[in-house]
Parts: C-alpha cells; sequence; structure tokens
C-alpha cells in the first residue's frame, strides 16, 4: 500500500507532517505501508535529518516545486499550480502509484483539484465530503460537509448511497441507518429537493432509510449516515466545532475563577481530560472526498501531530476496507 502525503499543505506543514509520520512508522501495524512525501525534497530531507527519520523502502520523497498557499483561490491554485505538492499527490493517486493522498491544504483548492485530476466515479454527478462526528453511541458519518453548495435530490440521494457504502465498509456495520437532515421529522417538512430526494432514497432496497431528522438528533446516535446539502452540512459541522472550543473554555474558565473551582479542577482534571479528548474535533480528523475515482482524504488544516496521524490512519484503513472498488461496482451495476 503506498499513500501519498502532502506535505507542505495545512498551517503547519512540515512541522506537523514529519511528526506525525514518525508517529505512523513507530506502529507496527502500519510497517508495511509506503508513506511518498510530496513536496520540496530540500526542506523535506532537512526535516527528516532533523527528526532522525532515515528513508528507505517505505518512506520516500516525491518532488514538487510549488504548494498552494491556505488563502489562495481554488481555481488559481488549479490554473496555475500544475506542480504543487497538492497537485502531484493527486497525479500519484491517478497514475496509480498510489492507492491514496491525504492533505491538510486548502479544501476549496483539494476538492477543485482531485475533481479535475480524478473525475467523478461513473454514475456520480458531484463528490461529496464525508466525516465522522461523535456522538453519545459512537460515531456518525455526515455528508456532504462543504464540497457542493447547493445540490438536486439527485445529488443528495448519490450522497446515501456513497455514505451507506463507506459507513458499511469502513465502520463495519451490515446495515447503516441513513437519515436525511432537515428542519423537523415529519414527512411533511423540507423543501421539495428533500421530499424528492426522501422518496428516492425510500425506493433503494439496498439502502436501511429511517426517515429525517433535526439538528438536535446528530449527537443521539441514532442513526449512522446522515445526509444533507454541502452549505447546510459544512453550518453544522463548524457549529459543532464552536460549541466544542466554548465547552472547553466555559469549563476552564469556572474552574479556574476561585481557589474552591481549581481544586475542584484539580480533582476532575482526569476526567475533564476524557471528556475534551471525546468531543475534541481532531480526534476525528480525515473526511473523504468521496465519489471521486481515488480515495482523496481532507486533514484539518491546524491538525496537531496526533490530528495529522489520525488522517493518515483514517486513509489507510479506506484502502484496507476496499471502498473504492465498492463504491464503483455499485454505481457500474445501476
Amino acid at each position: 500500500m503506498k499513500i501519498a502525503i502532502d506535505a507542505m499543505g495545512g498551517d503547519y506543514g512540515l512541522d506537523v507532517v514529519i511528526p506525525a509520520i514518525a508517529l505512523i512508522r513507530e506502529e507496527k501495524k502500519y510497517e508495511d505501508v509506503c508513506l511518498v512525501l510530496v513536496g520540496d525534497k530540500e526542506q523535506i530531507s532537512e526535516k527528516l535529518s532533523l527528526y532522525k527519520i532515515k528513508q528507505d523502502s517505505n518512506l520516500f520523497i516525491e518532488h514538487a516545486s510549488e504548494e498552494v498557499a491556505m488563502c489562495e483561490p481554488p481555481a488559481q491554485a488549479l490554473r496555475l499550480k500544475k506542480d504543487s505538492s497538492m497537485r502531484v499527490a493527486i497525479n500519484l493517486v491517478k497514475n496509480k502509484l498510489a492507492d491514496a493522498c491525504v492533505s491538510a491544504g486548502n479544501t476549496g483548492a483539494l476538492v477543485l483539484t482531485a475533481k479535475f485530476v480524478l473525475n467523478t466515479l461513473p454514475g456520480v454527478d458531484r463528490a461529496g465530503i464525508i466525516s465522522p462526528i461523535p456522538t453519545e453511541k459512537g460515531l456518525v458519518n455526515v455528508l456532504d460537509l462543504g464540497a457542493n453548495i447547493s445540490c438536486t435530490s439527485e445529488n443528495l440521494y448519490q450522497f446515501a448511497v456513497l455514505g451507506n457504502i463507506l459507513t458499511k465498509n469502513v465502520n463495519n456495520i451490515e446495515s447503516p441507518k441513513v437519515a436525511l437532515l432537515n428542519i423537523g421529522s415529519e414527512s411533511i417538512k423540507g423543501t421539495d429537493t428533500i421530499k424528492d430526494a426522501a422518496e428516492q432514497i425510500k425506493a433503494d432496497p439496498n439502502i436501511n432509510y429511517v426517515g429525517f431528522v433535526e439538528g438536535s438528533d446528530i449527537f443521539k446516535g441514532n442513526v449512522d449516515v446522515i445526509v444533507c446539502d454541502g452549505f447546510t452540512g459544512n453550518i453544522a459541522l463548524k457549529s459543532i466545532e464552536g460549541l466544542s472550543k466554548f465547552f472547553a473554555k466555559s469549563l476552564k474558565s469556572v474552574f479556574t475563577a476561585s481557589f474552591y473551582g481549581k481544586l475542584v479542577g484539580l480533582l476532575c482534571y482526569p476526567l475533564m481530560k476524557k471528556f475534551k479528548k471525546r468531543l475534541d474535533p481532531k480526534e476525528y480528523n480525515g473526511a473523504t472526498i468521496i465519489g471521486l475515482n481515488g480515495i482523496v482524504v481532507k486533514s484539518h488544516g491546524g491538525a496537531d501531530v496526533q490530528s495529522f496521524a489520525n488522517a493518515i490512519k483514517h486513509t489507510i484503513k479506506a484502502v484496507e476496507t476496499d471502498v473504492l472498488h465498492k463504491l464503483r461496482k455499485n454505481f457500474e451495476s445501476q
């Protein structure tokens, strides 16, 4: 297995990517995974030396002379940065020199470039972004999280199919419960697009469709896949991330406001650490751009070392479960 890594992407670039590589290589179960670091060869070599990581048959560099800035317009990156670390990493997937790629770079540029280079699977109109979100009972996969601002009912149906297959294989759930995100759980609520999508999903015998869910239902864990358009999904995701940070800051201010609070905080520290870890978006890092003719995973731009390592692990699992082949097989049979 070969995983191409956009070594120059993200807020911290090599300062996060290289130590994350070190973490992955320390785990025995990943010793046969080949990691291809894509980016400026000189800079990568220097950083590898700094962390005393040696290049071998399972770790090598693919030079790329350019990098995409986090604030760069996606169309500009696609048009002018043909030798960027992001583009070269995706090209490796296209040319079957890598089984998948992962990047913490500019989301818009990554989605646009991946669509241009890899194209969508036959029968899939648009690719979407899918990512796990923690719930009371485990995880729920939500898509689309920002790749498509507006969607047709057919797009939403295809997202349901994509999410169903990925969840079945990556999360090992035999019959995932699939729902549509709506303003109410009643069948009479929502736009015509949502209602039409519901009818299409309901008619598919391969999908265990359970109806509409509201925003407040996301964390209950009663479903395994939640489908929505990218505009709604991205707002929901950012709201969740913001609420998580709000909880953390609020708890910290309560425990540091007085001597008694500090004492209680000290006693509760181990439990609060577990609580924070459970809600931290970085713990679930790794959003798949699903529907493409190749595996591309988006890491959070501000990911720390452990978080980026988690994104690499997520990418490896997507390859191990052969989810791309199963997605392709499903749409070819329709």
